[in-house]
């Protein structure tokens, strides 16, 4: 990239204070632009769609959907964006559905600012950085040394899970809207995301997968 090009950032966070310090940063920054900020999964998704930044700074917690989905939807609607995870949280259920979802690098947001500009400096070039908990953690899954085996269903929300339940139990959309108290239109875009999460293709592998893994078991 040529020295004179400016590194366009998204950043994505619910708190408008870690906005405005990130922002307040990288401003100071002669290489970096903040195109755009984004409080929610979907605001992030829409602006990077429209701005298609070079790098975006994910939240991992935001109302609504969430960061790993986001990130998912991320690389569909903006495959250029190199995506950072920006989190405080460094456990299993959420570094993996973070990095399989796309994301380059993971780190926390103890990191100092001077540091967070290299690592966008470094997506840029298609290098990846993982805080050193994080890449602990990684070395231990390639090694296979984790302490538990991965839950299969740690990206679906609760409410995911009780229709993906249903769903497997043979209840129709009208049944499982009934049964939950909500729309058919939103059941099936619980199942669209069940779909998405679980790399399925219909509701019949969605039933069988939630049996093979022990989701629901026979009496």
């Amino acid at each position: 990239m040529p020295e004179t090009e400016l590194i366009t950032i998204l950043i994505a966070d619910d708190h408008a204070i870690v906005r405005e310090g990130i922002r307040a940063f990288f401003a100071i920054q002669p290489d970096c632009n903040v195109v755009g900020e984004a409080e929610s999964g979907e605001d992030v998704v829409r602006l990077a769609a429209e701005l298609v930044p070079d790098v975006i700074l994910m939240d991992l917690m935001m109302p609504g959907m969430d960061g790993v989905e986001a990130t998912r939807r991320l690389k569909q609607v903006s495959p250029h964006s190199q995506i950072i995870v920006l989190t405080s949280f460094h456990d299993d259920e959420h570094i993996f559905p973070a990095l399989r979802a796309g994301a380059l690098s993971y780190i926390l947001k103890s990191i100092p600012p001077d540091e967070l500009v290299e690592v966008a400096r470094k997506a840029v070039r298609g290098e990846s950085v993982l805080h050193p908990r994080v890449a602990a953690r990684v070395v231990r899954e390639l090694r296979g040394t984790r302490s538990e085996a991965p839950n299969p269903f740690v990206e679906l929300s609760e409410r995911e899970l009780e229709v993906l339940r249903l769903i497997a139990g043979g209840r129709s959309n009208t049944e499982i809207a009934a049964r939950l108290i909500i729309s058919e239109k939103t059941v099936k875009g619980h199942l669209s995301n069940i779909l998405s999460k679980l790399h399925l293709m219909d509701r019949t592998q969605a039933a069988v997968f939630a049996w093979q893994q022990g989701l629901i078991h026979r009496d």
